[in-house]
């Protein structure tokens, strides 16, 4: 048995957590099942989970379909995971669950601001917002390829921005900050950085292809809602949209508190 009260207070610390659970799945005390979408959650979340026919003949009351899906428990308070995927306000629960997004006119931020929004929105419904707003800041030229051909080239590939920006959501710290996922987008690059550094057995030297969930339930969730894969391969997917597109391989920095990404515009 150690002596050292560090070594103590540590080993305490993940006893504790492995029997809280990961936070994603825990219970919101204040709750209420009201403060979930339910709208949403019968037209959208629903049938990603199951097929027409399972559902019709599942015979049980609402609450305990939220509850065999970790929405809610079984006394009706909603989980960090319900209020994240389908909550009417999931700030006023879980402080730092939103999106920050900042465009800047410049290379620095010291450059005038185009664009500044706060997106505060549960997952299904920021994603919708995300996908927008992408688009309409994605500048698209037309370049020759050869002879009388034409192709359409955006600064970035969309399917990179989507990759990077559903991975920050997914596995940023929900449970110890309250700093949202920033994206600030400049005429050079776009920086994104989530609260939340290395995590489990990822590390910096592989976190190419090591995955370690620090949000197992929301992962499993976004990618049932098919905004992530799951496979491990989601920074190889990034890169090789980038170097298809002509833009420079994304650089990533992690350190125990953050985890950013810079993508370069293609020149």
């Amino acid at each position: 048995m150690t002596t050292d009260p560090t070594e103590r207070v540590s080993v305490l610390t993940e006893c504790r957590g492995a029997l809280d659970g990961p936070f994603d799945g825990r219970s919101v005390p204040g709750g209420m099942v009201d403060d979930l979408d339910l709208r949403l959650f019968r037209s959208t979340y629903l049938p990603a989970m199951a097929s027409a026919d399972v559902i019709e003949e599942d015979g049980r009351p609402e609450e305990l379909q939220l509850a065999s899906l970790r929405m809610a428990d079984l006394v009706g308070a909603p989980t960090v995971l319900g209020l994240l995927v389908l909550g009417l306000d999931p700030g006023a629960f879980i402080p730092g669950a939103y999106v920050q997004f900042v465009r800047y006119d410049g290379t620095g931020p010291e450059a005038p601001i185009a664009d500044d929004q706060e997106l505060r929105h549960n997952i299904v419904d920021l994603a919708r917002r995300l996908d927008a707003l992408l688009r309409g800041h994605i500048h698209t030229r037309v370049v020759e390829v050869d002879g009388f051909r034409e192709r359409q080239q955006p600064d970035y590939p969309f399917s990179a921005l989507r990759e990077v920006f559903m991975n920050a959501i997914m596995h940023r710290n929900y449970e110890t900050s309250h700093a949202p996922v920033r994206i600030l987008w400049f005429t050079d690059r776009i920086e994104v950085t989530n609260p939340g550094g290395r995590y489990g057995q990822v590390r910096p030297d592989n976190f190419d292809r090591v995955r370690d969930d620090r949000n197992p339930s929301l992962a499993a969730a976004m990618k049932s809602l098919g905004y992530v894969n799951r496979s491990g391969r989601g920074i190889g997917r990034i890169q090789a949209a980038l170097r298809e597109n002509g833009n420079p391989d994304a650089e990533f920095l992690i350190d125990e508190v953050s985890w950013s990404v810079t993508l370069r515009r293609v020149t």
